[in-house]
């Protein structure tokens, strides 16, 4: 069976990325710290993805493979210019989608965004902040194949990649894949840094 196509997300692609996003992450620690109620996690988390997604499609950062079934959704180093114009959504205008969520919610939400970039490096660097496949597709390898996509992009700007994870199981599946942990924090939740140097 050959491997499909791994393809630039599109805004068209929006629906599907969310929909594998949600159930890929329906276990993560950290997706469940910020959204711990079973009701209100499937429109919590599509509304967190898809400001993510919104604020990435433009730059040419959002890696899809079998029609969203896998997903890397990279950032680019701070200050590559972006492909989008000023007025592009979710570009340069805020997070309308954060109005939507509860206080408490939007608290979480902003606590673990502070914590993890104060525990970013400072020099430049390609970002993979979300990395998922949908579980009735797991097992074939596509997660591997779109993230390999970012870091060839990293290694072209001849820049490390850099990654946090907060399964533990996944340090030594990130390891094997030769990225290295940089750092850690111990709250809001346990999360491991990861590095990898350009290559």
């Amino acid at each position: 069976m050959t491997t499909p196509e791994i393809t630039l997300a599109t805004p068209t692609d929006r629906d599907a990325v969310l929909a594998t996003l949600v159930a890929a992450f329906v276990k993560d620690p950290i997706l469940r710290h910020l959204f711990p109620d079973e009701d209100t996690y499937p429109r919590y988390a599509a509304i967190f993805f898809g400001d993510l997604f919104d604020k990435r499609v433009h730059r040419s950062s959002i890696w899809t493979i079998g029609g969203g079934a896998s997903v890397a959704i990279w950032e680019p180093p701070a200050g590559q210019p972006a492909d989008a114009p000023p007025d592009a959504p979710g570009v340069g205008h805020g997070s309308p989608e954060e109005a939507r969520y509860p206080a408490d919610v939007l608290a979480r939400v902003q606590g673990y965004g502070e914590a993890v970039h104060a525990a970013l490096p400072t020099y430049p660097f390609w970002y993979l902040g979300v990395l998922g496949t949908h579980p009735d597709s797991a097992g074939r390898g596509w997660g591997r194949a779109v993230m390999r996509a970012g870091l060839a992009r990293a290694a072209a700007d001849d820049l490390p990649a850099i990654l946090e994870t907060s399964y533990p199981a996944n340090v030594e599946l990130y390891r094997r894949a030769g990225w290295e942990v940089v750092t850690s924090l111990s709250e809001p939740v346990p999360t491991w840094i990861m590095q990898q140097p350009p290559r």
